[in-house]
C-alpha cells in the first residue's frame, strides 16, 4: 500500500517502535502542514491511505475529490469535523479514530499551571539573558501587578468540563492542596459533587471564583465561542486562564482584550486560532505561555495512537476493518 503520513513536524514517527508494523508497504512522511489544497493534492496524490496526526491538517469534500487514489484514511485521536465524513462515506472511503487516556494532555495542563504560576519561563529566559531573579513582570503598573510567582496551595482550580482529563486535573489538584470548583453537563457535575469537590452555579460563577481555570471541552457547534469576554473579564486580576483544548471555544478577539484589561492578569496556552502559530500576538506577551500544541504531543501517547491507526490500517487491508467511524463507506468501493 501507498500510505501518507500528514504533519509529523518532529520527524517522530518513523522513531516510534509500532512504525514496524508499516514495514513493506510504501510510506510517505510529510513534516510541514500544507494549506493549499491542490499543493497538498500533488503531494500526495497516489496514496491509497492517509494517517493524520489530529486535526492539523482539514479533510474536507474538495481534497477527497483531488485524491482518486484514497481508499481509507486512518485518524489519530477523535475524527472530528476536520474531515467531511459525509463526503468520505459517499465516496466510499471508510474512517477509523484511535483513542488516547488524556494523561499526556492532564500533565502538560499541570505543567504550564506550575510554569505560569511560578513565572518559569519569564526568569529562565532572563537567567539566559544574564539577569538574575527577575521575571520581568515587575512593573506594579502591569495588571498583575508583580513578577513574583505565587503558591498553588489554598487556591481554587476551576474546570469547565469534567471528563477524563478533568477528572485527573482535580486529583492533581487536590494532592497540591487546591479547592476544585468544577461547571460542566449535569451528569458530570454530579461525579464531581460525589467526587467531594464544589460546583458552581453557572459559567460566570465559574470564572468569578477561580484563581486558576481551565477549558476541558470538545469544540463542536454547540462549544464555538462559548467562553466571551464577560466571562473573563469576570475572573480575578491575578488569576490564570488556561486553554489546552480548542482557541475556538473563546470568542474571537475576547482573551486578547481581557488580558489588555488586566482580568485575568495570566494566561497559558498550547492552542491557538492558526497554526503553526509563529506570528501569534499570544507568544510575545509576556503575561501569557505558550507552548506549540503539545497536549498529545509525547512518546507514550504517540505509541498508543499511532500504534491502534496503523493496526486499524492493517486490519482494513485484511477486509476486517475495526474502529470505523462511518461503517457505510466500507464496501462502496473496490
Amino acid at each position: 500500500m501507498k500510505i501518507a503520513i500528514l504533519d509529523d513536524h518532529q520527524d517522530a514517527v518513523r522513531k516510534l517502535d509500532c512504525f514496524r508494523l508499516l514495514d513493506g508497504h510504501d510510506v510517505q512522511v510529510l513534516h510541514d502542514t500544507i494549506k493549499d489544497l491542490d499543493t497538498l493534492a500533488a503531494r500526495i496524490g497516489e496514496a491509497e491511505v492517509l494517517v493524520l496526526i489530529r486535526e492539523r491538517t482539514p479533510v474536507p469534500r474538495a481534497l477527497l475529490e483531488k485524491l482518486p487514489n484514497l481508499r481509507f484514511i486512518a485518524q489519530t485521536g477523535k475524527a472530528s469535523a476536520h474531515i467531511d465524513l459525509d463526503a468520505a462515506t459517499e465516496l466510499g472511503i471508510p474512517v477509523t479514530e484511535s483513542r488516547f487516556s488524556g494523561v499526556a494532555t492532564a500533565e502538560l495542563v499541570w505543567g504550564l499551571i506550575l510554569a505560569a504560576a511560578r513565572r518559569i519561563p519569564q526568569y529562565a529566559a532572563n537567567l539566559k539573558a544574564g539577569v538574575w531573579q527577575r521575571s520581568g513582570l515587575e512593573d506594579d503598573a502591569t495588571p498583575y501587578g508583580h513578577g513574583l510567582g505565587v503558591a498553588l496551595e489554598h487556591r481554587t482550580l476551576g474546570i469547565w468540563g469534567y471528563g477524563r482529563i478533568g477528572r485527573r486535573l482535580a486529583q492533581y489538584a487536590t494532592a497540591f492542596g487546591m479547592r476544585v470548583l468544577v461547571w460542566s453537563r449535569p451528569e458530570s457535575l454530579a461525579l464531581a459533587a460525589e467526587h467531594g469537590h464544589e460546583l458552581a452555579t453557572d459559567a460566570l460563577d465559574l470564572f468569578a471564583r477561580s484563581d486558576v481555570l481551565t477549558l476541558q471541552v470538545r469544540q463542536n457547534d454547540a462549544t464555538r465561542g462559548m467562553v466571551t469576554l464577560d466571562h473573563l473579564l469576570a475572573m480575578k486580576p491575578d488569576a490564570l486562564f488556561v486553554n489546552t483544548s480548542r482557541a475556538g471555544l473563546v470568542q474571537p478577539g475576547a482573551l486578547a482584550e481581557a488580558l489588555a484589561r488586566g482580568r485575568p492578569g495570566l494566561a497559558a496556552l498550547d492552542v491557538f486560532d492558526e497554526e503553526p502559530a509563529l506570528r501569534d500576538a499570544f507568544v510575545q506577551m509576556p503575561n501569557v505561555v505558550c507552548t506549540p500544541h503539545l497536549g498529545y504531543v509525547q512518546k507514550e501517547n504517540y505509541e498508543t495512537l499511532f500504534d491502534a491507526a496503523f493496526r486499524d490500517v492493517l486490519a482494513w487491508q485484511a477486509g476486517t476493518p475495526r474502529n470505523l467511524v462511518n461503517p457505510a463507506a466500507f464496501g462502496r468501493r473496490t
